[in-house]
């Protein structure tokens, strides 16, 4: 990215921000969670059929047992030792069980490939059990599959390939067999769970809730927790309470943060960000290679490099600088994004930069 781009997304992201110093109002529901409702994880281990030749090998034993194990369920006798076929795979079989879903409703499964199959295109899922944590079978997957890919050969010894084609899914692939138990009506208090804990949030939210209810009814129990008396008014029509909570508007507070990703030269900031009275000197490396002419990332050999540090500029930014000034400021040194990154880091380590910093 060049410093012309660079200053036009600099001044982009100064735009798209700018609308963000007035806060927005969100539901509840977007940023809170129900205690005791939550979604469950399944797992099993099936078997694809039906591939065309693109299946386990001879090297993955566990799925030639599993199938001789499936055959002689069905009364067909056959010794494991002799069965080397390439049409079947082992997979393993995940799924999520959300909340309230009854029995015979179905969900979608997904399949990942465990020994050597060089795909799952065409395959077939057979009957697979799908068990929770506690060891007991939830539901039921099976189907054909769906990669989302392909690969085909074109005849003169190459392959074209699309997407992967090892891990494939099957839409509505399972039945639910078993349902949890989530007791919800009759419940005489409601717990919330914010996604982000904030003490400011949480006094929003607890001051909406009571401005509805016409009463003291929440009790903020730490930054993320709430507990919410159900009124007499709402008893045996908790879903009606419940909807009239959650779509309950707020306004989330976060702190000050700055995310850098230096493996993608991606820098994020939030209005909040501010920084003290502070001189940042940046001076650009300029690198010549007079015999190849190629970059500073180039090897260089047998060529005379020189290097020079080109003038360098000094700006001055004011005690609580916002988002906008800092943007604006860099932009006029002309930084690319690897200095920015440098900047911000050494401006933090200065002890000048009123945000957090966060590196992923």
């Amino acid at each position: 990215m060049n410093i012309s781009r660079f200053s036009l997304f600099l001044l982009m992201v100064a735009v798209l921000l700018a609308p963000l110093s007035t806060a927005r109002a969100v539901r509840l529901k977007d940023v809170a969670t129900v205690k005791g409702i939550r979604a469950n994880q399944l797992v099993g281990y099936g078997l694809v059929v039906g591939l065309d030749g693109t299946g386990d090998g001879s090297k993955t034993p566990f799925t030639n047992q599993a199938l001789v194990n499936m055959l002689e369920n069905m009364g067909v006798h056959v010794d494991k030792n002799e069965v080397k076929v390439k049409n079947v795979a082992g997979v393993m079989v995940t799924a999520t069980l959300p909340p309230f879903v009854k029995s015979g409703q179905t969900i979608d499964v997904t399949l990942s490939a465990l020994g050597d199959a060089k795909s799952l295109q065409g395959g077939t899922l057979v009957a697979t059990p799908l068990k929770g944590l506690d060891g007991k079978v939830y539901a039921i997957g099976q189907g054909p599959v769906s990669i989302g890919g392909f690969q085909f050969d074109t005849g003169t010894n190459e392959r074209v390939q699309a997407n992967h084609l090892t891990v494939a899914r099957v839409p509505d692939g399972a039945t639910v067999e078993r349902e949890v138990p989530v007791a919800f009506a009759g419940r005489r208090e409601i717990v919330l769970h914010l996604n982000s804990p904030d003490f400011t949030t949480m006094s929003r939210a607890v001051n909406a809730i009571d401005t509805l209810l016409e009463g003291p009814y929440a009790n903020a129990q730490d930054s993320g927790t709430v507990s919410i008396s159900v009124p007499e008014k709402f008893a045996g029509s908790e879903v009606a309470f419940m909807a009239a909570i959650e779509n309950l508007e707020i306004t989330p507070d976060s702190a000050a943060r700055i995310i850098i990703d230096e493996r993608t030269g991606t820098i994020v900031m939030g209005k909040d960000v501010k920084i003290k009275e502070l001189a940042v000197a940046h001076g650009n490396l300029s690198v010549q290679v007079s015999k190849n002419n190629v970059t500073a990332a180039s090897p260089v050999e047998n060529a005379n490099t020189t290097a020079r540090d080109q003038e360098n500029k000094l700006i001055a930014l004011n005690p609580g600088v916002t988002l906008g000034d800092l943007v604006g400021a860099l932009n006029g040194v002309g930084v690319t994004p690897r200095d920015l990154i440098a900047i911000l880091q050494s401006i933090k380590a200065a002890g000048a930069l009123d945000a957090d910093l966060e590196i992923i």
